[in-house]
């Protein structure tokens, strides 16, 4: 079905099936081409239209950060150039756009003394009752891979019981979201807790269909929704809720589950530096661990030391910004 009501909608929904057959994901493209597609009806478009300076104008009435309006611009532009190889058009009007300045990004550490407490308060919060204490399990399982390896929660998520190798101690991670597999060994304590889960899974099931390793006690696969909600939960509970601070050009963001991500990498570095080792060295390993693409991505890492070097640096950046 044709998700879009402009004079466009026809050749948008062209380019989406386009882009799928291809492989992409489309979910994010369709987001903002649906955005754009509301403000050319809004507008009344033509053809005639399509001028920098219209695609100036919706951007501008974007209420995003400058990072997302890129994303948007960039989407569309990737529409009009799919218009200009099918000659309805003669040339892209946003080639000559510059993209606006980005935001720096500071992601919200967790120190290994909030990780643990974190993971302990989970425990903690589980229900013990027939109909939740699987499930609740489950998302314990989750917390912890991200926590002890790094993994991202979708990757949790869509691990399958024949993925984990109890015997070999590793986890086989496929469809990354590089399109990456990996292989990857896992700590002992996160070996005998997976171990505990599928104990409990025999008990709880005579026959399992779910070939998923995290599932809750109707056998339906735990979903990020669910995890969203015990992430609240837990953060709450062990008062590190905040909200993300934007000073300056400086985003200061909250905890969410990925954080626990960045947390292991960042914490992983700093162990190497207290062992008067090269973090710079050891990036290559750690990229190809967490499954990016190419190590540059990992380097990001760096730009925090450890949870209370961000600290420092949004005490900093507040302090600075009262100050003007």
């Amino acid at each position: 079905m044709n998700c879009f009501k402009s004079f466009l909608a026809e050749h948008m929904a062209a380019f989406v099936e386009y882009r799928l057959q291809l492989g992409y994901s489309i979910k994010p493209m369709v987001f903002h081409l649906k955005i754009f597609d509301r403000y050319v009806v809004e507008k009344n478009t033509t053809w005639a239209s399509f001028n920098p300076s219209f695609f100036l104008e919706f951007r501008a009435g974007l209420d995003y950060e400058n990072r997302s309006k890129n994303m948007s611009c960039r989407m569309i532009k990737m529409f009009f150039n799919f218009l200009v190889r099918k000659d309805l058009i003669q040339e892209n009007p946003l080639l000559e756009i510059a993209q606006l300045p980005k935001n720096q990004i500071v992601p919200f550490i967790f120190s290994p003394d909030e990780t643990d407490l974190l993971i302990n308060s989970v425990i903690k919060l589980m229900r013990r009752t027939e109909p939740f204490y699987l499930g609740d399990f489950s998302a314990y399982i989750s917390f912890l891979l991200m926590a002890r390896c790094g993994l991202r929660i979708s990757e949790t998520l869509n691990l399958l019981k024949t993925n984990y190798m109890p015997e070999e101690r590793t986890i086989y991670i496929e469809k990354t979201k590089f399109k990456k597999d990996r292989l990857i060994p896992i700590p002992k304590a996160v070996v005998a807790e997976i171990n505990n889960l599928l104990n409990v899974r025999r008990l709880f099931f005579e026959k399992e269909d779910n070939p998923f390793l995290l599932v809750k006690s109707n056998q339906t696969k735990i979903l990020k929704s669910y995890m969203d909600l015990k992430f609240k939960e837990v953060i709450k509970y062990i008062n590190l809720a905040q909200p993300r601070k934007i000073i300056g050009t400086t985003n200061f963001c909250g905890p969410s589950h990925h954080s626990l991500r960045h947390s292991f990498a960042v914490n992983t570095l700093k162990r190497i530096k207290q062992q008067s080792k090269s973090p710079q060295n050891a990036l290559p390993v750690l990229a190809v661990y967490m499954g990016h693409c190419e190590y540059k991505y990992t380097t990001k890492y760096l730009k925090v030391l450890d949870a209370k070097h961000r600290r420092q640096m949004l005490d900093f950046s507040m302090s600075m910004n009262e100050a003007i």
